[in-house]
């Protein structure tokens, strides 16, 4: 090994270590921007390569901005506790029913919003309907953070992570569902009995179901008009394998400026309240991966993944798992772009390029560090008040993530 491939190593191994401690407490973004700065400053890795390893997240950019657009819009115009108090008149006082509910509720925004919808959009939502209802939010915190990933291979569109692993070119939506239908039902039944045990304690109690609903306003209406209408248009963006991310941008703008123009109000304000820390976050995270990429890295990959094709049923299981838990150590948006170069490189079977799909998508439920999503939720439950240590959301994703990913990859394999 050089010099220079043991510092970069080194440098990319501190920058994900800050990422996932967080020490001083200082926000994720900092420790990916000061990783990439280091490379690029050192010398390891030219300015031009930085800034082209950057430039291939443009399309998950764009989609988070569009994403995190439409969630500060409804949240300024009293959706979410439009739809808090919903949820809880529908929960009767019962705090399971209120579980059941969110969890369903996650599983139709990652399907049809994505994974970091549910993070941005959804939370703020689900910690509203726990204070209405007089409930312990962290049980149906978790089941925003699970119903996340757990659901994030349903539709191409349910997890940006899809988009970097297969390079943006998308399967048929015909052959998405004849590999993923089974095993993504399956991620979701099981990571929902796993969670409800895990947090069964919390849930055994009653929950108040007299909260009174103000009608929604103009500017709600038009905000949740605004989510449906990128919902749809998402959808047939994903049919038609056209880009996601200047589509969600555009949607979610669009939302903001039509609702502030109802309400004569200025989006500058808007604005400002977004995370627009999560963007550096991810680019300082695509940088990382390419440095690793120069040292060669990706080459060992592809070389596992053509070995792993001899046997494709077994190397599929195989591959799946070690990408999971891989995905803790770096995030989900580069372990998933360290996979997609490995394939363009290897060109295995469909079952083993499902199989990594399954681990990119399902495995960062393990920790708070896995996926993006993850990450933006764990930013909106902060900005309540509310947060969750790192091995406090290990304890519950050693029991949700493990069994799901087991019975998900399982189930894969067994189609063939």
């Amino acid at each position: 090994m050089s010099p220079a491939t043991g510092a970069t190593w080194a440098i990319c191994a501190a920058s994900t270590a800050g990422v996932i401690i967080r020490p001083f407490r200082w926000p994720e973004a900092i420790w990916a921007v000061l990783g990439a700065g280091l490379l690029l400053v050192s010398g390891l890795m030219p300015l031009s390569a930085g800034l082209g390893a950057m430039a291939k997240g443009s399309d998950v950019y764009l989609f988070l901005i569009g994403m995190m657009l439409l969630s500060e819009t409804a949240r300024e115009q009293g959706l979410f506790d439009w739809v808090a108090t919903t949820a809880a008149i529908h929960a009767r006082g019962s705090t399971s029913r209120l579980f059941l509910l969110v969890y369903g509720a996650g599983i139709v925004t990652t399907t049809f919003l994505s994974n970091d919808a549910t993070a941005v959009v959804l939370t703020p939502a689900v910690y509203a309907a726990a204070r209405k209802a007089r409930a312990d939010p962290l049980p149906l915190l978790f089941a925003c953070a699970m119903i996340a990933n757990a659901a994030s291979f349903v539709l191409p569109i349910s997890n940006p992570a899809n988009l970097v692993l297969y390079g943006g070119k998308m399967p048929p939506l015909g052959l998405w569902f004849g590999s993923f239908a089974v095993p993504s039902a399956a991620a979701i039944a099981v990571t929902f009995a796993a969670l409800r045990w895990v947090e069964r304690a919390r849930l055994s109690g009653t929950c108040a179901s007299d909260a009174e609903r103000e009608p929604l306003s103009i500017g709600g209406k038009a905000a949740l008009a605004g989510i449906a209408a990128t919902a749809l248009l998402l959808i047939v963006m994903s049919a038609r394998d056209l880009s996601l991310g200047l589509a969600t941008c555009l949607a979610g703008l669009a939302t903001t400026l039509g609702v502030c123009a109802l309400g004569r109000r200025s989006p500058i304000a808007l604005a400002r309240s977004v995370s627009w820390s999560v963007l550096p976050l991810v680019a300082g995270l695509f940088v990382l991966v390419e440095a690793l990429d120069r040292t060669g890295v990706i080459r060992l990959v592809a070389k596992a993944m053509t070995a792993a094709a001899v046997q494709p049923l077994r190397g599929a299981a195989e591959a799946g798992t070690i990408l999971a838990f891989g995905a803790n150590l770096m995030n989900n948006l580069p372990a998933g772009l360290v996979a997609s170069t490995a394939l363009a490189q290897a060109h295995p079977p469909r079952v083993i390029i499902d199989a990594l799909l399954i681990g990119v998508d399902l495995g960062p439920n393990l920790s708070i560090t896995g996926s993006l999503a993850t990450i933006l939720w764990l930013q909106a439950i902060r900005r309540e008040g509310q947060d969750v240590g790192f091995w406090r959301f290990l304890k519950v994703g050693v029991v949700t993530m493990v069994p799901a990913l087991a019975v998900s990859i399982g189930t894969r394999v067994l189609i063939g």
